[in-house]
């Protein structure tokens, strides 16, 4: 489907786009949400190649918003909660409308904010001989807390947006990538919780995982939307 089949005077069966200019913005958003979520990725990259060298497989991805370049990663959280506003801008503007799709859009919001949250909260660096993620301020445990929030809400609105994909007409196509994107960070939230309290030195393994499925779901469907 082209621009050209969004006539300004006819839908066309066009979701819930009426127009040329509400197809520009749609692929607008989800074009943002793509260029966002591979953004992300690359500046988490670079600043653990940064001082003071965080280890990707024992410490958490917070912790990188800690130290002389933590600022660039609280923009980070920001332009993660923008992402997530935008996909769901995007996804909003397709059907079937359903009950599914409502809840699955309120909960990838709430992952958003709370993404966007993690800016403001400071997280604790444990000690080394902590054990797992153990915040030792109020500030500490409140980034934990919207943390853990922002990763459970955002997994179940990808569950439900994933079952609400399978029978969109237009959209079906993004089902396959998002079940199975939404598979490795479940994988990875499950790993996560075993991590923090019988393994911790995998900690930021098992956080990446969930976190590459998360943007991965992000990127694949918001790609599709950009086709359709």
């Amino acid at each position: 489907m082209s621009e050209r089949d969004f006539p300004d005077n006819q839908t066309n069966g066009a979701p819930y786009a009426t127009s040329r200019r509400a197809f520009r913005s749609t692929r607008v958003l989800a074009t943002v949400a793509v260029v966002g979520a591979v953004l992300y990725v690359l500046v988490d990259i670079l600043l653990q190649l940064l001082p003071p060298h965080y280890s990707v497989i024992s410490e958490a991805e917070s912790n990188l918003a800690v130290g002389p370049y933590g600022w660039i990663m609280n923009l980070n959280f920001l332009a993660r909660g923008v992402v997530t506003v935008c996909a769901v801008a995007a996804l909003a503007r397709f059907g079937p409308r359903s009950r599914l799709q409502r809840v699955g859009l309120a909960l990838l919001l709430v992952a958003g904010a709370c993404s966007a949250a993690l800016a403001f909260l400071p997280t604790d660096i444990p000690a080394a001989d902590a054990p797992g993620l153990a915040p030792t301020t109020a500030l500490g445990a409140a980034h934990l807390t919207v943390a853990v929030v922002g990763f459970v809400t955002a997994l179940a609105g990808f569950a439900l947006l994933t079952l609400w994909l399978r029978g969109s007409d237009r959209l079906q196509a993004a089902y396959p990538a998002a079940a199975i994107l939404t598979g490795v960070a479940l994988l990875g939230l499950a790993w996560l919780g075993m991590a923090a309290t019988v393994a911790p030195g995998m900690i930021g393994l098992a956080e990446r995982l969930c976190l590459a499925g998360v943007l991965g779901w992000v990127i694949a469907v918001s790609a599709v939307i950009r086709r359709s």
